[in-house]
């Protein structure tokens, strides 16, 4: 049987729960458990998949199709191993199983209510993945404990913990020590107050873990274990870190993986091994080189628009050894006219995914600069099609090519609907989604990336290259080097004439991991490092000359 770990959070969102989450996950997997995390949030949204960037940061999608929370990517992240559908769960969902039973009779004529029925299925999805062999199941509560919204969530945890033997249930709080700077000390009592509104829900915490900006002293400690009704032990310090994978660390350094451990009565375990983590760690803090890279979108504003993007970029120059320095640069700003000055000081372009009309004529004349001044690029899912349009427009000499989604008067769609998307009217969860295969041709600078001709990478999009165009394309010089086999759509198109230059329909940061970053960014870090090198000799050579 599987043991259950909830995972809550008071005072303040944005905390880090997930990172705490995952960060114990990490650690209970390197002592040979096998873990998982799931997340529940307490919107009433079905999905974030309709969800604006502004709200909700990125959607993180899975191989299943499932568009999640951005949670789940450092479950991934941390955990290499996938997540599905059933590990991201909204009220929306929860109460559109709920309404659709009612539907189907299936209550029998019962009143339905929060209690049971709405619990009831919370709890059922809290308990699913305990039936996939999994040894801990660790569920992360979204939102804060005292919101309206996350009631049915705390109530469900609740009856878990009444009902389940207590070394097979136990609750995980995440709460912050203020520091205030005028009395130059660090406060309990948002702590104390976070506590006791969760035990007034009737759900107390086994272990309390503490986000602050200054060391807890054992004296603070013992403050918060008497009132909060904890043992001292159980009061974790999460001192802020450099970077979030530094988290695993810090919470093996205060024992938290060993409290679990002996709170479920898990007995038998191995000594953690976190050689790779370390090793993975040793590269990111010690570059050797740096590079630039510009991340050009139109939610620069935003970082966790990008979020995958940014861990992908991480891992990869952890790989080169290279501190990867991303320069944020909004694409509605970019003109043919200060392109130039704009992309001076970068050693590689990134052009992101993205939807809508807005700050898409940046993106192309990006495009243009960097296939023209040899800067390494790299473009994603509607950086792919801006690089497509932007050929079709100054290679081709098609001046009004562009996508239908943002002109569907153009003489030339190079880029058009999905014809599976043709009579979708509803858009939530209507992409095409998920993980599908990519067949790659040989000797291209894709299969060169990759190490093989047959990959998978998911997906998440409506419109793609339009094949009448495609004789057009190879004759002018774009290689559409990655096709899906079954249907023939481009998913990959790259320049012979450019040190790097791929675009690619797909999304490879969502599977990018520390245990495997995605060859694409390592690759893409590389060239930005040649670019950076080359230019530097020019520049050496130039000032010897005089």
């Amino acid at each position: 049987m599987a043991k259950f770990i909830f995972v809550t959070g008071g005072v303040t969102s944005s905390l880090g729960k997930g990172i705490i989450a995952a960060s114990l996950a990490k650690l209970l997997q390197s002592r040979g458990l096998k873990v998982t995390i799931q997340k529940f949030d307490p919107y009433i949204n079905v999905d974030p998949g309709t969800l604006n960037p502004y709200e909700h940061g990125e959607c993180y999608v899975t191989d299943d199709g499932a568009e999640t929370d951005l949670d789940l990517g450092h479950y991934e992240r941390f955990l290499n191993t996938p997540t599905s559908q059933a590990n991201n769960v909204t009220t929306g969902r929860i109460y559109q199983t709920v309404i659709n039973k009612e539907r189907e009779g299936e209550y029998l004529g019962k009143t339905v209510q929060v209690v049971p029925h709405i619990t009831d299925e919370i709890k059922r999805r809290m308990l699913m993945l305990g039936e996939k062999g999994f040894d801990i199941v660790i569920t992360e509560l979204g939102g804060t404990v005292g919101d309206i919204e996350s009631l049915p969530f705390v109530e469900a945890v609740r009856q878990l913990q009444w009902e389940m033997p207590e070394e097979d249930c136990l609750v995980v709080h995440l709460t912050l020590i203020p520091y205030l700077s005028a009395a130059k000390e660090l406060k309990t009592k948002p702590t104390q107050h976070s506590v006791r509104l969760l035990s007034q829900e009737g759900v107390r915490p086994d272990i309390i873990v503490c986000r602050t900006e200054k060391p807890l002293s054992e004296e603070i400690k013992r403050k918060i274990a008497l009132f909060c009704n904890v043992k001292p032990n159980a009061v974790i310090e999460a001192m802020d870190a450099g970077t979030i994978y530094e988290v695993p660390l810090k919470m093996l350094q205060e024992g938290l993986d060993v409290i679990v451990l002996k709170k479920l009565q898990i007995n038998g375990y191995s000594a953690p091994d976190l050689g790779k983590w370390r090793g993975f760690l040793d590269r990111l803090n010690y570059p050797k080189s740096r590079v630039t890279i510009g991340l050009i979108g139109k939610y620069i504003e935003l970082q966790d628009a990008y979020k995958s993007i940014l861990e992908a970029f991480i891992h990869a120059g952890a790989v080169n050894q290279c501190k990867v320095q991303i320069v944020n640069i909004h694409s509605e700003y970019i003109t043919d006219d200060n392109v130039a000055e704009k992309f001076r000081e970068l050693d590689g372009l990134l052009v992101a995914p993205g939807f809508g009309t807005r700050g898409v004529e940046g993106k192309i004349s990006a495009v243009k600069y960097a296939r023209e001044n040899q800067l390494p690029f790299f473009g994603i899912c509607l950086g792919m099609q801006m690089s497509v349009i932007e050929y079709a427009r100054n290679v081709l000499g098609w001046k009004d090519a562009h996508s239908t989604e943002m002109n569907t008067a153009t003489s030339y769609p190079v880029i058009a609907l999905m014809e599976e998307q043709k009579k979708i009217k509803k858009k939530g969860g209507t992409m095409r989604l998920g993980a599908y295969p990519c067949s790659i041709t040989k000797g291209s600078l894709a299969n060169k990336i990759y190490g093989t001709t047959e990959i998978s990478e998911r997906h998440r999009h409506r419109w793609e290259f339009n094949n009448n165009y495609l004789e057009d394309f190879e004759r002018a010089g774009m290689i559409p080097s990655g096709k899906n086999p079954q249907t023939g759509l481009v998913e990959i198109v790259e320049l012979a004439n450019h040190p790097y230059f791929i675009g690619v329909q797909y999304h490879p940061e969502l599977k990018s991991t520390v245990e495997n970053p995605h060859p694409l960014f390592v690759n893409f870090v590389q060239a930005a490092k040649w670019f950076a090198d080359t230019k530097a000799g020019a520049v050496a050579a130039m000032a010897e000359t005089v």
